[in-house]
């Protein structure tokens, strides 16, 4: 006989009626006493009368996790996730098995999930914390702007583009030569002007129709300011000249 009153009064009304739903109940509170075995057998033998009641289902599946059965404990939760998305217990339970296995993203994805339904609830928070901190210690932080410098130095590498215009590179603290002055048209004996072949860029060095033109230096603008300018507008033409690669490589 248990010493616990709750646990005895719902024994008895099992007994009574061995297809009541307060097995439920009872289950749960040798689960809470921490009768796990005890638990897992009144759970299972009401979900056979009572498949459908998911409570009962999170208490056996929590029960399980106890006592190291987490592959029996991740069938029944998934379960219960499955017709109660929004499940609370279920989702912990869930992300505390992945944690188990040493699934840190999949754990951090439910352990998330469940903070979204219970936001002020210190101990997600502080999980979820934890993981984020040892995931970015195994994989690094993100770039925020999609392309770090050293998968931009790849991405010329395995284009081969051309350098960028004037020999600039991100290394150089130099301004970058200035272009050399049109050639003036060729006049022909009779006195008329011969047409120059027009000079298309490469399509790599192409910028997107979506940006504006290259800024030009004001007249008035003082040599730092002007060398300023033209190296901006060089940089976002060789930027520009990545992201078309990799659009060609991958359509």
């Amino acid at each position: 006989m248990s010493d616990n009153p709750r646990i005895e009064d719902l024994r008895r009304r099992l007994q009574k009626d061995p297809s009541s739903i307060a097995f439920a109940q009872l289950a749960e509170e040798y689960r809470r006493a921490g009768q796990h075995a005890e638990a897992i057998e009144v759970c299972r033998a009401g979900l056979k009368i009572h498949p459908g009641y998911l409570s009962a289902r999170v208490t056996l599946g929590r029960a399980l996790i106890e006592l190291g059965e987490v592959d029996d404990a991740q069938r029944e939760l998934e379960l219960v996730v499955k017709g109660a998305p929004e499940n609370l217990a279920a989702i912990r339970g869930l992300a505390e098995i992945h944690h188990r296995h040493g699934a840190l993203a999949e754990a951090l994805s439910h352990y998330r999930t469940a903070l979204n339904l219970a936001r002020n609830d210190p101990d997600l928070e502080e999980t979820v914390n934890d993981l984020t901190r040892q995931l970015t210690r195994q994989t690094g932080p993100e770039p925020s702007d999609g392309l770090s410098f050293e998968q931009m130095q790849h991405e010329l590498a395995v284009s081969y583009l051309p350098p960028p215009p004037g020999g600039l590179s991100l290394s150089s603290s130099e301004a970058a030569p200035e272009a050399p002055p049109a050639s003036p048209p060729i006049v022909g004996p009779a006195s008329r002007l011969v047409p120059q072949p027009t000079i298309t860029p490469p399509p790599e060095l192409a910028v997107s129709a979506s940006r504006p033109a290259a800024q030009r230096p004001p007249a008035d603008a003082d040599p730092d300011q002007a060398r300023a300018i033209q190296t901006v507008a060089i940089l976002e033409q060789w930027l520009a000249a990545i992201h078309v690669a990799r659009a060609d490589r991958h359509p």
